[in-house]
C-alpha cells in the first residue's frame, strides 16, 4: 500500500509541530521541508520524532556535498530518511547511502534538476539507494510542469527501489499517481492550504487506500 508523505514547509517551529499534530493520524511520513530544516535544524527533528515516535521522519536536506558527514547527524537525531540530490557526485550519494545504512535508515535520491534521470536513478539504485524521488519543484510547477512523465520513465525501469513523487499532487491526481507506480506520494499545499488540513489529509488517505 502506498504511503502518504506530508510536506511541512513552514519556517515557524511551533506552527510546524502544530500542523504535524493535526495530520499525523492520516499520513505515514512527516517531511521536514528544505527551508524548514535550514531554518530550524536538528532540534526540530528531535522534537518531531518525540511527538510522533510511530511516524517516519524525512529530512529533506537535498545534500549536494559531504554526503555522509552532513546526513549522519540527522539520522542520529531521529530521521528515518534524508534526501540527496541526484545532481550530486555519486561519491556524495554513496555517502548518504552509507549514513542511512549505518543508522537503519533510508537514502532518497531526488531527481530534481537532473537531465538524464534514468541514468542517475539506475546508478543510485545499483549502489543501494532505497528511494528514488521524482520531483517537480515549486518554480517548475508555476511554469506548468508536472511529475507524471518522469514517474512513467522511472517506473518503467523496473528498479528495486521505492519511487516517491512530489509536485502538486492533490485529490484529483493522487490515485492515478499511485496506480502509475508511486510507493510514496508527497502532498503539501493540498493539505496545509485547505480550510481543514486534518479533513484534507483524511480524504487523501481514503483515496490512497482505495487505489
Amino acid at each position: 500500500m502506498a504511503q502518504i508523505q506530508m510536506a511541512l514547509d513552514s519556517l515557524d517551529f511551533d506552527a510546524t509541530l502544530a500542523l504535524a499534530a493535526q495530520v499525523a493520524e492520516h499520513v505515514d511520513i512527516l517531511e521536514i521541508g528544505t527551508p524548514c530544516i535550514k531554518h530550524n535544524g536538528l532540534k526540530l527533528v528531535t522534537a518531531l520524532k518525540a511527538a510522533h515516535p510511530d511516524k517516519i521522519i524525512l529530512v529533506d536536506l537535498k545534500t549536494m556535498d559531504a554526503g555522509e558527514y552532513e546526513s549522519a547527524p540527522f539520522f542520529e537525531a531521529g530521521g528515518s530518511i534524508t534526501t540527496v540530490l541526484g545532481a550530486a557526485d555519486m561519491a556524495t550519494i554513496n555517502g548518504v547511502i552509507a549514513a542511512a545504512n549505518a543508522n537503519g535508515g533510508e537514502a532518497q535520491v531526488d531527481l530534481i534538476g537532473v537531465e538524464d534521470k534514468a541514468a542517475v536513478a539506475t546508478a543510485a539504485a545499483k549502489n543501494g539507494a532505497q528511494i528514488i524521488g521524482v520531483h517537480t519543484g515549486l518554480d517548475a510547477q508555476a511554469a506548468g510542469q508536472t511529475p507524471f512523465a518522469d514517474l512513467a520513465t522511472i517506473a518503467g525501469l523496473g528498479l528495486d527501489v521505492k519511487i516517491s513523487v512530489a509536485g502538486g499532487i492533490n485529490k484529483d491526481t493522487i490515485q492515478s499517481t499511485v496506480q502509475a507506480g508511486a510507493a510514496i506520494v508527497v502532498v503539501g499545499a493540498a493539505i496545509y492550504g485547505a480550510d481543514s488540513p486534518a479533513a484534507s489529509a483524511k480524504e487523501l488517505r481514503a483515496l490512497v487506500d482505495a487505489a
